[in-house]
């Protein structure tokens, strides 16, 4: 098994093989949660505009996101796993649009196959890609796609090691926001970063579909 870690926007356009998409802080998180509470599957979309004509369409959808982290007016809720924590989305449909995550996705034209990645998932994503990818890029997306992300790297990492079999590194993380001088935004509370640290909440991967021009992620229990 090939296993390379690259990152932002640009590593995503140059991946190949199976492709993990890391997004932590907090897209690939959220979508963890949103299947967690019911949701069938999650929709990736680059384009606030265009998850909002499909909810046009269809006011069924579910619709998760954010621009520079800020919850997306006409949005069902923000980019956030605590906002999802409780909620029932069963047999729910579910478009994303954020900054990083949703983007790689979309940027990853490259890949065999693109698999989410996040902590909540970890385990579980790396049973998916044991099984059959002999060769995987792990993206780590980082802050709006264009700056490194500590929680992003050290996930990306901590994936790599662990489907090399290698010694996995800590996932304690420094949270910015605890500087006081930082502070947590009302739209990023300090339970979102709690939550996507969760390493192994969940017992599935989540496997991206092309189809019909659209990329669909669904659960996959391994």
């Amino acid at each position: 098994m090939k296993v390379r870690v690259t990152s932002l926007l640009e590593g995503a356009r140059t991946a190949t093989g199976h492709v993990v998409i890391v997004d932590v802080f907090r897209a690939f998180t959220t979508a963890a949660f949103c299947v967690a509470a019911g949701a069938r599957e999650i929709v990736l979309v680059n384009d606030h505009q265009l998850a909002l004509a499909m909810k046009r369409a269809d006011p069924k959808l579910f619709l998760t996101g954010e621009i520079d982290g800020r919850p997306i007016p006409g949005f069902d809720v923000g980019n956030s796993p605590s906002r999802i924590l409780g909620m029932d989305l069963e047999g729910r449909r579910v478009v994303q649009r954020t900054s990083s995550g949703t983007q790689g996705a979309v940027a990853a034209s490259g890949a065999d196959r693109i698999v989410l990645g996040s902590f909540v998932i970890a385990a579980a994503t790396v049973r998916y890609l044991r099984e059959r990818a002999p060769e995987i890029t792990i993206v780590a997306m980082g802050q709006n796609a264009k700056e490194d992300a500590d929680e992003d790297l050290l996930c990306a990492r901590y994936l790599a090691a662990a489907l090399r079999q290698e010694p996995l590194p800590s996932t304690q993380v420094t949270l910015l926001g605890d500087d006081p001088a930082v502070g947590w935004a009302d739209w990023f509370p300090r339970r979102d970063a709690e939550l996507a640290l969760e390493v192994d909440r969940f017992s599935f991967a989540l496997p991206v579909h092309r189809e019909n021009g659209l990329l669909t992620a669904r659960p996959e229990y391994v």
